[in-house]
């Protein structure tokens, strides 16, 4: 009998393992962490100021940053530049053959990578920022006082970057702009342009059409380039981070990590 209950036991095993679910793939952890324009390209509506980071007091404040950041031990370091233009300036970068170069995918991206190892990607995507159009309807409907507004509280925004900057330095500065609750708040800018428009003429609606489908695609690349377990730091533009970081909380098997949780205090 007791042999029986056995040979039964042996012939069930192989359905029963089969039965057992797969293990759990490793989350996807994903820092992203909201930057600044640290070489000036006054490409934005308001724009920091910001002295030369390549003076030695910045040049500290950055590898301060940097090491921080390393106690993350990303696998992937992703940034605001396209992959053709990664690939090409961080292989001059790790030569030693690279101009010397303000940019903050540099001064962030490359030197975090070469630090830890870990891959560099670029994962940005082109995209329009109809804004003409908002301000033009706006005009022509006596909403430039709402535009004002906003507008006033994106440049009391960059002031203070600007003043964190030079009396905390550089990761003050990112500290201030990666905090999730004025990183939720100060997303209010482009809901407020749901209100430019009427009717089937939408301006604003089209302005943040557009915005959000450049984000989904930066998104996009970022998932794509990743496996499970991988640990990843994305440096992008500030106001980028409000959807990048809800693309990343929303997608099944990613985990959000906090930069500021690794940034010097």
């Amino acid at each position: 009998m007791i042999r029986f209950i056995l040979a039964a036991l042996l012939c069930a095993a192989p359905s029963l393992a089969a039965s057992a679910p797969p293990p759990t793939p490793a989350p996807v952890e994903v820092m992203i962490v909201g930057d600044f324009h640290m070489n000036n390209p006054g490409r934005d509506l308001h724009n920091v100021a910001v002295d030369d980071v390549l003076e030695p007091k910045r040049q500290a404040q950055i590898a301060a940053v940097v090491h921080g950041l390393a106690r993350f031990r990303p696998t992937l370091v992703a940034a605001e530049w396209s992959a053709q233009t990664v690939r090409d300036r961080y292989a001059a970068f790790t030569a030693g053959t690279l101009a010397p170069s303000r940019n903050e995918v540099v001064q962030l991206g490359f030197r975090l990578a070469r630090e830890t190892g870990a891959a560099m990607e670029g994962v940005d995507v082109e995209g329009d920022f109809p804004y003409d159009a908002v301000a033009v309807w706006a005009a022509a409907h006596g909403q430039t006082p709402l535009l004002d507004v906003a507008g006033a509280q994106v440049e009391a925004f960059t002031r203070e970057i600007t003043r964190r900057l030079a009396s905390g330095g550089v990761s003050d500065a990112l500290r201030f702009l990666n905090d999730p609750a004025r990183i939720e708040s100060d997303n209010g800018f482009y809901r407020t342009m749901l209100r430019v428009g009427a009717g089937t003429v939408q301006p604003g609606a089209d302005l943040l059409t557009a915005w959000y489908r450049r984000n989904l695609l930066i998104c996009a690349n970022l998932i794509q380039l990743t496996r499970p377990g991988d640990r990843m730091v994305v440096f992008y533009g500030s106001g980028h981070a409000f959807l990048l970081r809800q693309c990343v909380r929303e997608t099944p098997g990613f985990r959000l990590v906090e930069p500021n949780d690794f940034l010097p205090g």
